[in-house]
This record gives structure tokens, sequence and C-alpha cells, in this order.
């Protein structure tokens, strides 16, 4: 997208209501969660691959499906290299399928692009991606009669292996959120699958989960399933395999340790919160609403009260996917220019959400993205605004804070302050260095 401003000084009374605003010092402070350790998440996949009874119904030759789908998983590329090894030790066949519902723009084409620069390449795992946008109809739902679909070449191969992440959605609390059951329903459904799901809103969510992914599961030749849950580090510290069968009883019991081990921002209250970078690699919403307690659904609440939110940019990983960029109140030239209609509006038509796709105000830098939280922060002096600065949702282990929340912080044991207070350096056209 292409911001038209026009004229080259038609910024100049942005400059004069902002330009005289002190950005207060800042300081870096590292937040202390629950640290369930680190796993070495391929040595974990491997041991368990181990026994027999995973391969009763394999044989040599087989052609085996691996689903994968759009988020940045920490070591999925890793464990999806090993989950190929094995396959292949064993004489199968391995190949990756995408299971993003309508990500990427709805596309093969886009959601190999999307899968590939994550880093499953050939080179890099030692398979291939198969992409279709064709579904199979596996059968229909008993209590509302929905299509059930799955992805034809998933279906078309003797084995399917479904691997995803275990933590809580962005949009709506359930038995199941965001994990293999979802992958199951919307994932591997493409997009017909996501629509078929979110036909009637996020509140019959959590029932068009279970009641399909319930019913594919009759049907799918699952050899495995692979189940990570990552601490609040975002270090992978489950990761577990189970059968087909066991999904259903075993996925709740993981989405409960992830709850518990989830990052937030400690602070209940602040003024505004300045985000790096968003994007689809980061969260289906671009970041994660429950950190920042900014919604595109009505059917979820919580997290910090914060008056101004500012997103300085759109991650490279998520190929001009900005969903999540409309729950800001601030925003950059340079975020909106990444913005592709082509890529962000077949997902939010898809889960009948807009909110997240609206372009809120737009500035021409960082610094006055900072400056204009500050403006409208409805502050006699600006300089008192309380200032977060976080890298994306995934990153919360060490913050920045302005200054003046240092007080509220020094006796706080989730609080370790790192350092002396500094002024953020901005370059000659006002961005961070």
């Amino acid at each position: 997208m292409q911001i038209k401003t026009g004229g080259s000084g038609s910024w100049d009374i942005i400059d004069n209501l902002l330009g005289g605003i002190t950005i207060p010092r800042m300081v870096r402070v590292k937040q202390n969660f629950i640290h369930p350790e680190p796993i070495d998440v391929p040595t974990a996949i491997a041991s368990q691959l181990e026994s027999p009874k995973w391969w009763k119904n394999f044989h040599k030759g087989d052609t085996v499906a691996i689903a994968v789908g759009s988020r940045g998983i920490e070591n999925q590329v890793a464990a999806v290299r090993t989950i190929v090894a094995t396959i292949k030790k064993r004489g199968g066949v391995p190949f990756i399928i995408p299971a993003m519902g309508s990500h990427a723009g709805a596309t093969a084409a886009g959601q190999t692009a999307m899968l590939e620069g994550m880093g499953y390449t050939v080179e890099q795992v030692g398979a291939p991606i198969h992409a279709t946008m064709d579904t199979v109809e596996l059968g229909r739902t008993l209590e509302e009669d929905l299509p059930v679909l799955t992805d034809r070449l998933g279906y078309e191969a003797d084995h399917l292996v479904i691997i995803n992440r275990i933590k809580p959605h962005v949009c709506f609390r359930g038995k199941y959120e965001s994990g293999l059951m979802k992958m199951i329903t919307i994932g591997l459904g493409k997009q017909k699958g996501a629509e078929i799901a979110h036909n009637l809103g996020f509140g019959h969510m959590p029932a068009h989960v279970q009641m399909i992914a319930q019913e594919a599961l009759k049907k799918l030749k699952v050899l495995f399933a692979v189940g990570l849950v990552e601490n609040a580090f975002h270090e992978t510290c489950i990761a577990q395999v189970m059968h087909g069968h066991e999904i259903a009883d075993k996925e709740p019991v993981l989405l409960d340790l992830a709850k518990r081990y989830t990052p937030k921002i400690h602070l209940e209250k602040f003024d505004a919160l300045i985000i790096d970078e968003i994007g689809k690699n980061i969260s289906g919403s671009g970041f994660d609403t429950n950190v920042v307690g900014r919604y595109h659904s009505e059917w979820v609440s919580g997290g910090p009260v914060i008056k101004r939110v500012s997103i300085l940019d759109i991650s490279a990983e998520s190929k001009g996917n900005g969903n999540g960029l409309g729950m800001a109140d601030f925003t950059t030239v340079r975020a909106v220019e990444k913005f592709d209609f082509s890529q962000t509006y077949p997902n939010t038509l898809t889960a009948l959400l807009t909110g997240g796709v609206k372009i809120p105000m737009v500035l021409p830098n960082d610094k006055q993205a900072f400056q204009a939280c500050m403006k409208t922060s409805s502050h006699e002096n600006w300089e008192d605004t309380t200032f977060v600065r976080i890298h994306n949702t995934l990153c919360l282990t060490e913050i920045e804070v302005s200054e003046n929340l240092l007080p509220e912080l020094v006796s706080d044991p989730r609080f370790e302050v790192v350092g002396q207070p500094y002024n953020l350096e901005f370059d000659e056209f006002g961005n961070l260095f």
C-alpha cells in the first residue's frame, strides 16, 4: 500500500503538533516467570518414536503427509526434520502439507511460500512441500450437520502426521483452543473448512472445533500427532507424541499447562505500549491479544489496561499480512506500506473478524508513534506518560519500560531492573536504531 501524503511538506503539521514532546528515558527490565526446563526437541521426539506402537500399520514405501501450520514455532523445524528422518529410516516417503486454513492468501502457492520462508525446505527438513487448496468431505457432524473437510493430499497419503503448538487462543475460550484439534478442523480444512468453522462466529467456535475434529479423527489415517508446549521464555518444554484417538483427551491437559506457562506483561495498567513488530508468524491475530488486552473478538477478554498502542512494523515472515494492525491506535508509514490486501483479507473474510485489519492513524516514523501516544494519554504533563516497549508478544522475558515506572517495579519480585535509564536513539528519519 502506498501512502499519499499530499506533498513533501504535508507532514509539517504533524511535526508541529508532536515535535516538541520529549520521550521519557527507558530502562531494560527482566520479567520473572515460571520456568519449566527446555527440552532437546529432536531427542525427545526421536526417543518416543522408537516405540513399535506407532508403526503397527506402517509399511515400507508408505507415503506420509506431515501437516504444518503458519506459526513461527520454536524448534518446530527441527521437530519436523526429526519426524522426516524417522519415517525415511523406516522406508517411508514423507512430504509436508500446509495446514493453515485460509492463511497466505488462501492459495497453494502462497502457503508453500510461507512454509519455505519459515524454513521448511528440502534442504532444511529433508522433505518437499506438496500443497493444494482442494478438500475431501469426510462426513458430516451429527449435532449440526456440518461438512467435515480435509486436505486432499493429506487424505490420499497412506498416513498423516499432525504437529502443532498448544496454547491459549486469541479469539475464544474452550476445551480446545490453539492446537491439534483446531488444526484438524481449520488448518487441514483449508479455506472452505475454515469458513465452515467460523461461519456462525467465534461464540460457536469451541463447539465447532470439537465436533468437526472428533468426526474427522474417525476417518483420518493419523500415524501419530505431536503436541508442543512452550514456556514463557519461548522455549519448548513439552513435546508429546500421541495416537490420533488420544488427541481429544491429551490436548486439554497440555492446554492447561500452556496457560500456566504463558508469558504476559506483569503490569496491570499503564499508558502506552510500543510493539516493534506484528505478524502471522507471531500470532494468528498478528500479536497475542491475551498479552496486550486488545481484542477483535467479543468472546475473549482480560489482560492489562492500556490507553494507547503503537505498532511500528510488520515482520518480514508475515509476507505482508497485517492482521492485528487495526487493534492499535497508531502505526507507521513503514508498516502500512508493507500491508498486503491479498495476504490479509482472505483470512479476515473467512474468520468474520474485521477489527484487526483496519488502518489506525499512520505516522511517518517511530519517534512520532511514541509522541502521539504521549499527546493522547490525557496527562497534564506529557512526560508523565508511562511506557512499555516490547519487540513482539513472543519476546516478553526482557522488556523496556519508561523511567517513571521504576518506583512501581523496584520492590516487585516479578521484575528485575537491568542497567541504567537511557534515551532512545533515532536515526535521521526518526526511526529507532
